[in-house]
């Protein structure tokens, strides 16, 4: 059938639902179809039409003749207010610019002579010029908006007379997911921090990388010469040899020395959750910060230690320093109260005092916790071995050993 068979709103929808095949007959001629849409609408009697029903004549002729549902809303409108439509075409070229590029090329100019002021500056810079200084040239920017203004600064006829350059602007890195980690009372989620052993003049000191565990206080520290990849790569990988269970979560702030690819894809190879702190939240690495202050800057204080000590560092943290920390250094505990009101509040009981040893084996289903190579049998040993007292005093030993040796070779090269 042809547009002429359809007479009625019931063949019209079939129409439009797809049921009627129906042979197109319109000409792309503009003329043409707008008598065929005052042709339409008298004869299916628009205006008398119901709501409903002009809707189905609204969809009708969208479909047909290919104008938008807003193009034919506006003819409707036309045939209501005359009776007819009447294509208007259009006889301008648009709007005539205010602007000349000489106007462009003048704004250029005054930006690159005071180095790109902000918009309302310019604006009155060239209100000075005219009013002020009686250049003619700057009439017509003298009245130009600010935001306007800014639209001209992006013209072609500007970015070719000058070329503006932006310092590079941050990327926010993708490594790493920015969230507090929630290990749910489970050892292996470790806090990292790094701790500079300050600055003398121009020489740079140590560096001490902090590890502890979220839920045992399980605590490994090394130190290296520098943050670089190449130095801090191979410490990653004995840190997390060197804790006794399995490491599944490893967060740090947002220190380039942590956030790189090469880092990443060790933590991905060995399926450990990789996350880092989040801006504004200060307590995200809130267990490492403590430590740092607790336990590294006792131990080595603050004053300049050069960074060609790092293997010796090494070595009294690996025979001495880690071993006391988690065998003999007992540590509080926190136990989360709720009051009457609902507010949580965290409280430090003498009985929750333990060694982070201690603690391990506490934990329910503890053994399933640990590294396949190892047991409680095998770490029992090295705990046990010596008394919390013959520890530190090997310790202090070691660390005065450690300092006097540090200090008279400073001397001989100083």
């Amino acid at each position: 059938m042809t547009l002429k068979n359809l007479n009625s709103i019931e063949q019209l929808t079939d129409f439009l639902s797809g049921t009627q095949a129906v042979a197109f007959s319109l000409t792309k001629d503009k003329d043409a179809c707008y008598a065929w849409i005052q042709g339409e609408l008298v004869r299916f009697q628009y205006l008398q039409r119901s709501r409903q029903e002009k809707g189905i004549v609204i969809r009708y002729l969208t479909k047909v003749s290919g104008y938008s549902r807003q193009q034919i809303t506006r003819l409707i409108h036309q045939y209501r207010q005359t009776g007819r439509l009447k294509r208007c075409q259009r006889t301008t070229t648009g709007f005539q610019a205010k602007y000349t590029t000489s106007d462009i090329l003048l704004l250029a100019d005054m930006d690159e002579r005071h180095d790109t002021p902000s918009g309302p500056r310019v604006k009155k810079l060239c209100e000075r010029a005219y009013e002020v200084f009686d250049q003619e040239a700057y009439r017509r920017l003298a009245t130009i908006s600010v935001s306007h203004l800014y639209n001209l600064r992006q013209s072609k006829s500007y970015t070719r007379q000058r070329h503006h350059f932006e310092k590079t602007q941050a990327k926010p890195s993708v490594i790493g997911e920015r969230r507090k980690p929630n290990p749910n009372g489970q050892p292996g989620y470790l806090r990292v921090d790094t701790v500079h052993q300050g600055d003398q003049g121009k020489q740079k000191g140590v560096y001490h990388i902090n590890a502890v565990d979220e839920v045992t206080q399980f605590e490994l520290v090394f130190s290296v010469e520098k943050i670089s990849e190449h130095y801090l790569f191979p410490i990653l990988k004995k840190l997390l040899d060197g804790f006794p269970f399995k490491i599944l979560g490893f967060h740090s702030d947002n220190g380039s020395e942590y956030i790189n690819k090469r880092v990443a894809n060790l933590l991905e190879k060995l399926l450990i959750e990789f996350t880092k702190s989040r801006s504004r939240h200060s307590n995200d690495n809130a267990l490492a910060e403590s430590k740092n202050a607790s336990v590294v800057r006792k131990t080595f204080g603050y004053g300049h230690i050069a960074q060609h000590w790092a293997a010796q560092l090494n070595e009294f943290n690996d025979q001495y320093l880690n071993s006391y920390l988690n065998y003999h250094r007992p540590c509080f505990f926190p136990e989360t109260r709720t009051d009457s009101k609902g507010k949580e509040r965290k409280v430090y009981l003498y009985e929750n005092l333990m060694t982070p040893y201690d603690k391990l084996k506490s934990l329910p289903e503890a053994e399933s916790y640990l590294k396949a190579d190892l047991n409680f049998e095998i770490l029992d040993q090295l705990a046990y071995q010596i008394s919390d007292n013959e520890a530190a005093d090997q310790l202090q030993k070691a660390r005065r050993r450690l300092f006097k040796m540090i200090h008279e070779q400073e001397l001989k090269t100083g």
